[in-house]
């Protein structure tokens, strides 16, 4: 297992899902939950499975579109998502 790789994505994502609408939704079932261990877990294996999506996604995608024009591809998609968010904003 590539350790640094494994530490770089807990990083990356790690940072940022600081402060975004999952955790503050999480944040707010957590508050009315007598016990919060169903609402770790739930989030949990809510994030898990998010990500399990996106790694066989990007596996599959990966096959048919070379790494580096996939990485250029996302990268303006998430430039686009950003922009939209800031125009709509207004």
């Amino acid at each position: 297992m590539d350790l640094a790789l494994a530490l770089k994505t807990f990083s990356v994502i790690f940072l940022a899902e600081l402060g975004d609408k999952t955790q503050l939704a999480i944040l707010s079932i957590a508050t009315s939950a007598h016990s919060r261990a169903p609402v770790f877990i739930g989030a949990a294996l809510a994030l898990v499975v998010t990500s399990l999506l996106a790694v066989l996604a990007g596996q599959g995608l990966s096959r048919i579109i070379p790494s580096a024009l996939l990485e250029r591809l996302v990268g303006l998609l998430f430039i686009a998502v950003g922009v939209w968010y800031l125009v709509g904003s207004k």
